[in-house]
């Protein structure tokens, strides 16, 4: 019996100095590599001021950025607005959810390396956009603003190159993934590039031939964790740092491309 109380004791003392190491642990945040990296890396500085330590975790990999937080690895992730978190949940089976309203958006921007203006574009021409449903969706949605193709209406985000109703120029469209329509611009006339590739790329947003900067609630980029982890209060703790007026301000120097949302319970 004393044996059996010895063990009971030795387990129970194990089991607690586990809790404590875990309660130790840092505060573990994927992100994309470049600017969301910067920007995450910026706000875990403040928390290690304050005490809290946070390590961010920077992969190039979108699908690895949600893997992780998936097997637990990691606690959440900043990289993804709520329309591709959506799609992921659907095709993926994940179970994640968006922790708070705060985030920034990515601005998308046609760019090109053999055009200097848009009325440069000629017959036949090719133009790159990525085969993810939704940066698909806005690269369409600017190359109708800029004159080149008539979409169907009323599709919104969910428009497709099946949706393209007039292309007078016979513009060849495509579909690379994300990360490739940047380094697509040696091969193509004009490309669809997310600001989180241009930038680490060494591409300036400057140089975009037109930019989207809509302010939607579906293109805010936030905090994503599971849903069973949502409430982790390390989490919630480096958000409410996240919030402050030195990471707005880090996002308008830093990151002029950007746009804050969220900081004041709206866009800005």
């Amino acid at each position: 019996m004393k044996m059996l109380l010895r063990v009971m004791l030795a387990v129970g003392l194990v089991s607690g100095l586990s809790v404590a190491v875990r309660a130790d642990e840092p505060l573990k945040i994927s992100t994309s590599a470049g600017p969301i990296g910067q920007l995450v890396g910026f706000a875990a500085k403040l928390a290690k001021e304050k005490g809290q330590d946070v390590k961010v975790v920077e992969l190039s990999d979108w699908v690895a950025i949600n893997e992780v937080v998936n097997s637990g690895d990691v606690d959440a992730n900043l990289f993804q607005h709520a329309t591709y978190l959506a799609l992921q949940n659907k095709q993926r089976g994940y179970n994640f959810v968006q922790v708070d309203k705060v985030g920034v958006i990515a601005p998308v921007g046609l760019f090109s390396r053999k055009i200097k203006r848009l009325d440069e574009v000629k017959d036949g021409d090719s133009v790159a956009i990525p085969n993810e449903p939704l940066n698909g969706a806005r690269g369409l949605i600017l190359l109708e603003r800029a004159g080149l193709i008539k979409l169907a209406p009323g599709k919104g985000f969910s428009v497709s190159k099946l949706d393209i109703i007039e292309n007078p120029k016979n513009l060849k469209i495509v579909e690379l993934d994300p990360a490739q329509t940047y380094r697509s611009l040696d091969d193509v006339t004009l490309g669809l590039v997310n600001i989180t590739y241009l930038i680490p790329a060494g591409g300036d947003p400057k140089s975009a031939l037109i930019i989207d900067r809509t302010i939607d609630d579906g293109l805010v980029l936030r905090f994503t964790a599971r849903a069973d982890k949502k409430d982790n209060p390390k989490l919630k703790a480096f958000i409410e740092i996240f919030k402050s007026p030195e990471v707005k301000q880090f996002i308008e120097e830093k990151l002029p491309a950007f746009i804050p949302a969220g900081f004041d319970n709206k866009a800005s």
